[in-house]
């Protein structure tokens, strides 16, 4: 007969995470409770609670884990592409939220706001990444897009794919942003050099870029306030 993985109804009434949720609200449970109910089911001979406790141990918390990808969390003793896409899901839902300011677009007056914008989607990927932000004539956001995906090394972008967006989103401007994933967003000559080219195809097109926020560890640089376009 094949062993089946613990379940949370399989721990006492007090200890289960669902319960306690429902009777003292999510605030009152621990990180690896909270994963725990969205993984449902443990792993052979282990509950989900100690299925989530060892997913954050193998990637140092919920940032590392939220870094994860796919493949990397299936491969796990114990996931599988069901849980995998379950935690991955669940990490989406919150960035969503986060974004989405109640339903009211978000207004860029700012290297800050645009950075703010983002930091989150761009600060844990482990390629560099270019996205843009898109905004309408009172500088509101239409919408945030990542355009390309690069190797550990580099994003090879080029002009025609931010402004293919930009037609298509018909935006009167935008902010072009990527992502320096050692962590330092000190702009390199490389960027500067992309900037230079992505303001003068925006001259061209009469779509002007505003300016190029770097994210890394944490914090960011705009090469508008540092003078480097």
């Amino acid at each position: 007969m094949k062993e089946r993985g613990l379940v949370i109804r399989d721990l006492p009434a007090d200890e289960r995470p669902r319960e306690r949720l429902a009777q003292y609200g999510p605030e009152s449970l621990s990180t690896a409770e909270l994963l725990a109910i969205v993984l449902r089911v443990g792993a052979r001979g282990e509950s989900a609670i100690h299925l989530a406790e060892r997913l954050l141990s193998e990637f140092r918390g919920l940032a590392g884990l939220a870094r994860a990808r796919v493949p990397q969390l299936s491969a796990l003793q114990g996931m599988g592409l069901a849980k995998a896409s379950q935690v991955k899901a669940s990490f989406e839902l919150g960035k969503r939220l986060a974004a989405s300011a109640d339903g009211a677009r978000p207004v860029v007056r700012g290297a800050a706001d645009a950075a703010a914008l983002v930091m989150e989607e761009l600060r844990h990927r482990e390629q560099e990444c270019l996205a843009a932000v898109f905004l309408d004539t009172r500088n509101q956001v239409i919408c945030t897009r990542i355009l390309m995906i690069g190797t550990l090394t580099g994003s090879p972008a080029h002009p025609r794919e931010v402004f293919r967006e930009a037609l298509a989103q018909g935006c009167a401007s935008l902010i072009v942003c990527h992502n320096h994933p050692s962590g330092d967003p000190t702009p390199s000559k490389d960027d500067v050099a992309l900037t230079a080219r992505l303001v003068q195809a925006g001259e061209l097109m009469g779509v002007p870029v505003l300016d190029h926020i770097i994210v890394g560890g944490g914090r960011y640089v705009s090469l508008r306030e540092a003078g480097s376009m």
